[in-house]
């Protein structure tokens, strides 16, 4: 049987006694000879299981539940799937491409960052014949975020009929002559409305009543543009 000899990072020697473990459950050892602890041979893991880490925290787990099931520290799990997140492709890269008969589907919906009050609306222009995401922005209710919203949206949707509540910004905003504001009754904007419950059912930092929310803006969007990146990759056929 092969046997593997730890050494002190310090003074490399062996004569080593365990003292305890960190939060993630790496051992800890401590040098006799020199007096130095610490972590001697992490668990690391593979970028297989950072990827598995990082799908797993977009299915409504909290980044402590997720640490635990994977005996990670709640730090590395932010750490990973943020770095997943600024590396995710920009929205129109995930798109398929717009026909002429496409109609938007407009709906915002509320979160908050930090604290209650701290609110945040998330604006979503959603393509009724793909189901993808085309557009979306974070900011409050106003019609200067409406504007933001309209004007991410790719210049070849531009050109799309749509509907949205009877919310005021939109029809301020939109000025195609293609624009409806509907009621929920109509069902013209059932399958946004349908997305901004997929959101709060596999996004915990969306649930309503929920202690796994953002503490900063910066985190809110990398993780909302994550999800919805993902999202719209798996609907390309």
């Amino acid at each position: 049987m092969i046997t593997k000899s730890l050494c002190c990072r310090k003074c490399g020697s062996t004569n080593l006694v365990k003292n305890g473990s960190n939060s993630a459950g790496n051992p800890k050892s401590k040098c006799k000879d020199c007096g130095f602890g610490g972590v001697i041979e992490s668990k690391r893991p593979s970028e297989e299981t950072k990827d598995l880490i990082s799908k797993a925290y977009q299915e409504r787990s909290s980044l402590r539940g997720v640490g635990r099931v994977f005996g990670v520290s709640h730090q590395s799990v932010l750490n990973w799937a943020k770095k997943k997140a600024m590396m995710s492709p920009e929205l129109p890269q995930t798109l398929q491409r717009a026909q002429a008969d496409d109609v938007l589907e407009l709906d915002e919906m509320w979160s908050f960052v930090y604290q209650r009050a701290n609110k945040h609306w998330l604006w979503i222009a959603l393509c009724r014949r793909t189901r993808q995401v085309v557009a979306f922005f974070l900011g409050d209710r106003s019609e200067q975020s409406c504007q933001c919203l309209w004007d991410l949206v790719p210049l070849e949707y531009k050109h799309s009929t749509t509907y949205s509540d009877f919310w005021k910004a939109y029809a301020k905003v939109i000025q195609t002559g293609k624009h409806h504001s509907v009621g929920k009754d109509t069902g013209q904007t059932a399958h946004v409305e349908r997305f901004n419950n997929t959101v709060r059912q596999r996004l915990a930092r969306y649930v309503r009543h929920t202690l796994s929310f953002s503490k900063c803006k910066l985190n809110h969007f990398w993780f909302t543009h994550y999800f919805i990146a993902n999202y719209n990759l798996s609907l390309v056929i």
